[in-house]
């Protein structure tokens, strides 16, 4: 079967990759190519337009996000290159961290790297459906002096949201920072760094937020004041071959990605107006997706239940087909985007016991509807019957 005869696509990998974007993501992408210059290395018309645009991107995902300044809001190109300056700028050797089961390998990787330079870190546990216990961090933590907590806001497995206040209470009674993996978690849920009180929080452009790839945020505290993981051009300071220590320059050396930053800019503005209704439709969908699954036989849905807290990340095992060949008939049969395996978080997997098969994930997202359920519930049934 070419490509040509392929059915038309149903998208559920948002988890991945949130598509389509909304319109307006184009058009300031477009714009930005199109009238803009580089920001902050000079001072003619598109050069001062690309600093306008950029700070007001800015602007707007600090708010978004509750970021109290602005300038302590970092661009990266994206949520993984936050988690290693976050990681890697603040933790050295002789620190300790304490880090849950369930964390993806943009945390696990710059961690094993830190642990060879004798770093060291330690494991708390979640129970089986991926939800982490805050008492067993606490007991964790004040075992052995601690530098930081570091876990995921949401599992980009099983959608569980984590008890990140707890977990930042625990960190500061113990004078220790709370590093905050939120790739999966803004967009979908109301976040708020500064009530949450996180020292550090990275967040995926992509994902939830709507955006385009390429562009991510870091988000630090001037308590976190982590050492920059690229030096280089920043446009302030020039006659110093010293990284400049202002934010947000510190951390956002060569040229900016001012496309993908103002299309990130523009998703934000227009969630600012749609979040409340997406989110109310994510999760009917969600639940409404779950239910279908736990009536199909040889389906088990991992997780948290439906009316638990979780984001529409909806993983499964099925007892007669595997998770790629699930995926494949999908796509081929019935055009449903879908994604099997690991999703790069093998203690994941194996925490909630699937590290041998994997798992088929659905992520649902803005424009996810009620025909596109009914759809792959027909899809995974007809596989079973």
């Amino acid at each position: 079967m070419g490509e040509q005869d392929l059915p038309p696509i149903t998208y559920l990998d948002n988890a991945a990759t949130s598509w389509p974007k909304p319109p307006c993501v184009q058009d300031a992408m477009v714009r930005a190519l199109a009238e803009f210059g580089s920001p902050g290395r000079g001072a003619h018309r598109l050069a001062l337009a690309a600093s306008r645009a950029v700070a007001d991107a800015r602007s707007t995902l600090a708010d978004a996000l509750g970021v109290p300044d602005s300038q302590d809001l970092m661009f990266q190109c994206g949520c993984t290159q936050a988690l290693n300056v976050m990681l890697q700028g603040l933790l050295e050797p002789g620190d300790r961290v304490v880090v849950s089961s369930m964390e993806h390998n943009a945390v696990v990787r710059p961690l094993h790297a830190l642990a060879e330079r004798g770093v060291k870190v330690d494991i708390v546990h979640a129970d089986a459906a991926g939800l982490i216990d805050a008492n067993a961090f606490e007991t964790e933590v004040r075992r052995s002096d601690t530098r930081a907590i570091v876990c995921q806001h949401v599992s980009n497995v099983t959608g569980v949201v984590q008890p990140i206040a707890d977990l930042t209470d625990i960190a500061h009674a113990n004078d220790a920072l709370m590093l905050v993996d939120g790739a999966q978690a803004v967009g979908h849920l109301d976040v708020d760094v500064g009530a949450l009180g996180v020292d550090g929080y990275a967040a995926s452009g992509h994902k939830g937020l709507l955006g385009p790839q390429g562009v991510g945020v870091l988000y630090l505290t001037q308590k976190a004041d982590a050492s920059p993981l690229i030096f280089g051009g920043t446009g302030s300071r020039s006659e110093s071959p010293e990284q400049p220590h202002e934010r947000p320059s510190r951390y956002e050396a060569g040229t900016p990605g001012v496309p993908a930053i103002c299309g990130l800019g523009a998703s934000a503005r227009w969630l600012a107006e749609e979040a409340t209704r997406i989110r109310e439709r994510e999760r009917l969908l969600t639940r409404t997706l779950i239910e279908g699954l736990t009536g199909i036989p040889d389906i088990h849905v991992l997780g948290p239940a439906a009316d638990e807290m979780r984001t529409p990340i909806v993983a499964l095992v099925s007892k007669r087909l595997e998770p790629d060949r699930m995926a494949y008939e999908l796509d081929h049969r019935w055009g449903i985007a879908s994604r099997p395996g690991l999703h790069c978080a093998p203690w994941a997997h194996e925490t909630i016991g699937t590290l041998d098969t994997g798992a088929l994930r659905l992520g649902l997202g803005w424009n996810s509807t009620a025909e596109d359920i009914e759809r792959v519930l027909d899809a995974l049934g007809e596989m079973h019957s």
